[in-house]
């Protein structure tokens, strides 16, 4: 079974058992996940009311736009555990002849690279429901503005949740190209992310 076809209870139960995954990736596309929906939550609440209707068709778009990346994230909480899964798979390799050796360390690399890909394009998903967010402040549902808040919130957190699961795999990695590349495009996503949440946030609590 998938850790998205869970319980919330039987996954937070899974999340807080001594099994080392799923663990902080799976949760940051979790959270993301959850301000995501909110968001989403936010338009469905504006659309059709008169007195949004100038705003009625971006609220629109933003709600599609939102359930793919809603669907992308929940995709990613179990992408990230089947790749820390491979990370630990490897471990179980042989590593008796010299060949077995190499073949271990060259399997590892592809491993950690792969282990960091997830947790980044789950930061680029994430991004992209930040702006989602940010374009509907001020054009949707006053009585839903802490939601939208939160959404902000929630998708700040798993961003650089995410940002950290990029860093601890990249920590592994040989290949300076890729590690420099990973790196410079991890910290431009967050703190564009960084920042926009926050204004979202900082716009929210001033009008309530």
């Amino acid at each position: 079974m998938q850790l998205v076809d869970l319980t919330i209870t039987e996954f937070i139960g899974k999340l807080g058992s001594n099994e080392p995954a799923p663990g902080g990736g799976s949760a940051s596309a979790l959270v993301a996940g959850v301000g995501a929906a909110l968001t989403r939550m936010v338009a469905e609440l504006t659309i059709g009311k008169p007195k949004y209707a100038e705003y009625n068709n971006e609220m629109e778009l933003i709600l599609e736009e939102m359930k793919a990346v809603n669907t992308n994230l929940m995709e990613c909480i179990d992408r990230d555990t089947e790749a820390f899964n491979q990370v630990s798979a490897v471990f179980d390799l042989p590593k008796q002849t010299d060949e077995d050796k190499q073949n271990r360390r060259a399997a590892m690399q592809a491993a950690l690279k792969y282990a960091t890909e997830i947790p980044f394009e789950t930061m680029e998903f994430i991004l992209e429901g930040i702006h989602l967010t940010a374009k509907a402040v001020g054009k949707s549902n006053t009585n839903a503005a802490s939601d939208l808040g939160v959404a902000a919130l929630t998708m700040k957190a798993g961003l650089c949740g995410a940002w950290l699961n990029v860093r601890i795999n990249l920590s592994g990695v040989k290949d300076e190209a890729f590690k420099e590349d990973y790196t410079n495009r991890g910290k431009a996503i967050l703190a564009e992310g960084i920042k926009i949440a926050d204004e979202i946030y900082d716009e929210i609590e001033k009008s309530l």
